[in-house]
């Protein structure tokens, strides 16, 4: 059997609260790296289809639901923000490279958020394995007194 002091029970306690909070920040991050990833496809694709037809009528929203209908030429310039406020002007072959690039490094994050979920949740298991045990241990009558 497993035997554990207070301090030794408050401290696995202390612990599963902070790999639930851990597992909790690595879910939204993998929530927030999945989004990045639909969006940057979905902006190489916005791109290919533009690059296809040599003039597209569209909407461009200037806010509260109000749009400003408009041409887009094949040979415009995409305008890509890099961070840090800064943007630069690129054709459109080369904004799909750079989204691809920017596709990987996500795709890298993903993966190793992914990881380290798993070994989270391995670790959650494990405790939630401990405190079972340790509660078990607690309903046995007759059993000597906790020690550390």
């Amino acid at each position: 059997m497993l035997y554990m002091s207070q301090e030794q029970a408050e401290q696995l306690m202390q612990q599963m609260q902070m790999l639930e909070t851990y597992f909790a920040d690595l879910s939204q991050r993998e929530n927030t790296f999945l989004s990045v990833f639909r969006e940057a496809t979905a902006a190489i694709e916005s791109i290919k289809s533009l690059s296809k037809n040599p003039e597209s009528d569209t909407l461009v929203p200037i806010g509260l639901g109000t749009y400003v209908p408009t041409k887009i030429s094949s040979e415009s310039k995409i305008i890509l923000n890099i961070g840090a406020g800064v943007a630069v002007e690129k054709d459109f072959a080369s904004a799909i490279n750079y989204l691809e690039e920017r596709i990987k490094e996500i795709e890298i994050a993903i993966q190793d958020t992914a990881a380290k979920k798993q070994d989270a949740a391995q670790r959650l298991e494990q405790g939630k394995a401990q405190v079972n045990q340790l509660m078990q241990a607690m309903q046995q009558p007759g059993q000597p007194p906790q020690s550390g």
